[in-house]
């Protein structure tokens, strides 16, 4: 199932964020900061993380939601993939 590059637009925007606070763990640890500010700010990355994928998850089930008719065969395995997917996720 593919999805069109606008429905993913916000998941683009939390990518580039959780980029930036990747980057911004490895200065932390390349000043030798905490290990608890460093560790805060990996759990930050990790729910950023988290919510992209179920971001593209939540995407993916409403354009199968949309798309039920034109191939129930389809959106049977397109289902079974996102739910393969959430539970990666979960």
């Amino acid at each position: 199932m593919e999805l069109d590059k606008d429905s993913l637009a916000d998941v683009v925007v939390r990518l580039r964020r959780a980029q930036g606070q990747i980057g911004g763990v490895i200065q932390m640890i390349e000043n030798e900061r905490d290990c608890k500010d460093v560790i805060t700010q990996l759990a930050a990355v990790s729910r950023a993380l988290d919510r992209a994928g179920f971001k593209i998850i939540a995407t993916g089930l409403e354009h199968c939601a949309t798309q039920d008719g034109d191939d129930p065969a389809q959106a049977k395995v397109d289902r079974a993939q996102l739910e393969k997917l959430f539970l990666t996720l979960a």
